[in-house]
């Protein structure tokens, strides 16, 4: 069982000849923790998300661990860092304005190849190859889905606004368009449920309010399962998919089970 008292310390007498400001990590925890997320996995390659691991050592040792595959990086300017650093799958999560960013990346073959960019709009295209400033290279494309929960005819909404693609048609007609672009290839499909996998479902002192969410949580991976299915299927009817990514730490066990999705 955790001993929060024992930990600090520990740390103190590992950090007493250093001066602060630092930062440790204890790599007994981590390995810990990456082992347990590949068992709730089950057989599903997990992308280590660079946003919550802010060091390079230990995503070079979380991806040498069997069951992780791939980066998910937190801006387009990191993942240009971590392709020049050697990292190959990147997986830049957001869409994104860089110019500059995209001028580079279309103008690097090895780099082209590393990563991967976000769109939720093909305005987003246009951008890029309004961005590309004469660079040539194929740009790898991943489309994000909406995962929201709607309800009451979509008056009330649960979840992150974080694409405006909720329909399986809707996604698949972007899909269509990115597929049918010449200078862009569509690789991966992406679907973050983060009011399922972001969520705690177990409020200290809120017993009622626990059990609302896990309720909430229960209707929305129903729901998002069977979207998600349709989703994937009408953007393979386009696309030769590489990849689809979804859920997040709080929804690992639950989102591998989906045949649809490819990695977690």
């Amino acid at each position: 069982m955790p001993n929060p008292a024992a930990d600090k310390a520990r740390y103190d007498r590992a950090t007493a000849h250093l001066d602060a400001p630092l930062a440790i990590v204890d790599l007994e925890a981590f390995d810990a923790n990456a082992a347990d997320l590949v068992r709730r996995a089950g057989g599903k390659p997990i992308r280590v998300a660079s946003k919550s691991v802010r060091c390079r050592a230990l995503l070079e040792r979380v991806l040498a661990m069997d069951g992780f595959r791939g980066i998910m990086a937190f801006t387009l300017a990191e993942s240009l860092w971590l392709a020049k650093a050697g990292f190959t799958d990147i997986l830049t999560a957001y869409p994104s304005a860089d110019r500059a960013g995209f001028a580079e990346l279309a103008a690097d073959p090895r780099l082209a190849a590393a990563v991967t960019v976000m769109i939720d709009d093909i305005a987003q295209l246009d951008l890029i190859d309004a961005a590309r400033a004469g660079g040539r290279e194929e740009i790898r494309v991943c489309v994000e889905f909406d995962t929201s929960l709607r309800l009451l005819g979509g008056r009330i909404r649960v979840g992150a606004l974080r694409s405006p693609l909720h329909s399986p048609a809707r996604l698949a007609a972007v899909a269509a368009a990115v597929a049918g672009r010449p200078g862009f290839r569509l690789v991966g499909l992406m679907a973050y449920e983060g009011h399922i996998a972001g969520v705690g479902d177990k409020v200290a002192g809120r017993p009622l309010y626990s059990r609302a969410i896990r309720l909430m949580q229960a209707r929305a991976r129903r729901e998002l399962a069977e979207r998600r299915a349709e989703a994937v299927d009408a953007v393979r009817a386009v696309a030769d998919l590489e990849f689809v990514n979804g859920g997040g730490t709080g929804s690992v066990q639950h989102t591998a089970a989906e045949e649809a999705v490819t990695e977690v």
